[in-house]
């Protein structure tokens, strides 16, 4: 099952924290040039592990494969590895440097599969994520100097960046220029890798040692940075295709099939979703999108990329201009699929995508407004078939928190009911007890406290709330942590609109709820509530 980005859901980017193109901010290299070469470590590699919940679609089954490539069958992740761990062994054994036999030797020799033929994307991926674990490597053994591990690894290094080169060249088209010489260049620095560990290793000098250790620092950060040049000239380019194939296949199952891929791409993080973006990927999926000729399922193939490009979780925003240009067009085409969807897992991609858009831009709301988008999505709500999750009301909520910052969403609220929904909303439980549902239920509960706080400016929804008994949920959402699993990010939006309500219809509280929970400083009754002990008489 795809599951939607969580909004407020921090993500993940793999093991010891690298992501696409090698993100590690919190480990350094303990070494001379050791700023220069993490800068490199940076920009480099690609991480496939899949990311958890909380931030992809995984919770919808549709059209187009997934590139599972950490995740498969042992004995066949056994067999795909062979043929890259022999390449490698009989590379080292050809140039006379032999397989190190220290302990942690075989650690290192665990390598993602064989790309299939004729697929240059598929192998981009795998071989890079290799290229990218083994600069991880190098740099920690060369920060605790053993330069025998430092120049095996180099070696292998160095085979792998030469397959890569030359697997891509033969099944891609013919390659430019500037790719050319980058090939050539990162060729050279880790040839120049290779020579030089080699020398260290012959050295006892630690004065001497401790300049080369620089000198080897200095070649790796450069080896990463051309390394992180090639990979993104070359991903850019498949990308570009994968674009161009969509824009020009007349065939309805062309069409969901690369458009699975493509979505596919976006769950590899944030650069991938930039490179789309940047060769006018989103325009395509507007056009996706908008033409009613397509399924249903290929429409929301499309929504999931959209989803995926406009998360707020992204470092950067900047490769989104082009979106501005097709957004109402998007916006319309997404919620007329949510009202026209036939299933939960088509409804939850498109509400996510509208979620995460309503993040990227205000004017995305007053959009929504214009569409009557709170009555189509508060009318969903009572559809089981569309609404049945708390990952599907965890994206209408937060498209109901986002919009209710216009003072004319409060009139639209009250003419639907939404205020009830709202309050229903405030008593979501988790069916199934998984982190990832507990989690998405406190979201939940969380994001209709502050559409409640936002929303309560105006008197009417204030005392609409106050008549439907909200006051007396919210302060018990204060005052017992079992009803909000012990969540901080509740118990802070409950205080907040607690005293907004308090502030409209004061009658509501007793003594006791408003000297503890609404007269004090925010602060002292969270640290009041926070501490306090349930009581099992």
């Amino acid at each position: 099952m795809r599951r939607p980005p969580g909004n407020g859901e921090a993500a993940s980017e793999g093991p010891g924290g690298w992501g696409l193109w090698g993100v590690q901010e919190s480990r350094r290299l303990c070494c001379a040039g050791h700023d220069r070469c993490e800068q490199a470590l940076l920009q480099i590699g690609i991480n496939m592990m899949a990311l958890p919940g909380g931030r992809h679609l995984d919770s919808v089954t549709l059209p187009g494969q997934r590139l599972h490539l950490m995740q498969v069958d042992s004995v066949q992740r056994w067999m795909e590895d062979l043929k890259l761990m022999t390449e490698c062994e009989c590379m080292c054994v050809l140039q006379a440097k032999p397989i190190s036999l220290e302990e942690d030797a075989q650690g290192d020799l665990i390598l993602a599969g064989g790309p299939g033929p004729g697929d240059p994307l598929q192998l981009l991926l795998k071989r890079s994520w290799v290229i990218s674990t083994e600069l991880r490597r190098i740099g920690q053994k060369l920060a605790q100097d053993r330069w025998a591990r430092v120049h095996s690894m180099s070696v292998r290094l160095t085979c792998h960046a030469r397959s890569m080169v030359s697997e891509y060249s033969a099944v891609s088209r013919n390659s430019s220029k500037e790719m050319g010489q980058i090939e050539k260049l990162l060729m050279e620095k880790c040839s120049e890798l290779s020579a030089v560990t080699e020398r260290c290793l012959q050295v006892e000098n630690e004065h001497v040692l401790k300049s080369m250790k620089a000198c080897v620092s200095e070649t790796l950060t450069t080896l990463g940075q051309h390394f992180g040049q090639l990979l993104e000239l070359a991903l850019t380019r498949e990308v570009q295709a994968l674009v161009r194939k969509i824009d020009a296949s007349d065939n309805i199952y062309t069409t969901e099939s690369t458009t699975g891929n493509l979505f596919s791409l976006t769950q590899e993080g944030a650069p991938l979703c930039r490179i789309i973006a940047k060769v006018d990927g989103v325009l395509c999926l507007a056009d996706i999108l908008t033409d009613d000729s397509h399924s249903e399922a290929t429409r929301a193939e499309a929504a999931a990329v959209v989803a995926q490009v406009t998360s707020p979780h992204l470092p950067v925003t900047q490769h989104l201009s082009s979106f501005l240009e097709s957004m109402e067009e998007i916006v319309t085409a997404l919620v007329k699929l949510c009202q026209e969807a036939s299933s939960g897992e088509v409804f939850l991609l498109a509400s996510a995508a509208l979620a995460n858009i309503t993040f990227f831009d205000t004017m995305a709301c007053e959009m929504l407004l214009q569409l009557n988008a709170i009555r189509v999505l508060l009318e969903a709500c009572s559809d089981k078939q569309r609404v049945d999750t708390p990952y599907t009301r965890d994206q209408i909520v937060t498209i109901l928190a986002n919009m209710s910052v216009l003072e004319q969403c409060a009139s639209d609220i009250i003419q639907e009911n939404g205020v009830q929904l709202i309050m229903g909303m405030l008593s979501e439980k988790p069916r199934s007890g998984t982190p990832a549902e507990v989690a998405a239920c406190e979201r939940v509960q969380q994001k209709a406290a502050v559409t409640l706080a936002r929303l309560s400016r105006d008197p009417d929804v204030a005392r609409e709330a106050v008549r439907l008994s909200c006051m007396s949920r919210l302060i018990e959402l204060c005052r017992s942590p079992s009803e909000r699993n012990s969540s901080d990010a509740v118990l802070v939006a409950c205080l907040a609109a607690l005293r907004r309500l308090a502030g409209v219809c004061p009658e509501g509280l007793q003594d006791s709820d408003f000297q503890q929970l609404v007269q004090p400083r925010l602060v002292d009754s969270f640290l009041l509530c926070s501490n306090m002990e349930e009581s099992f008489v």
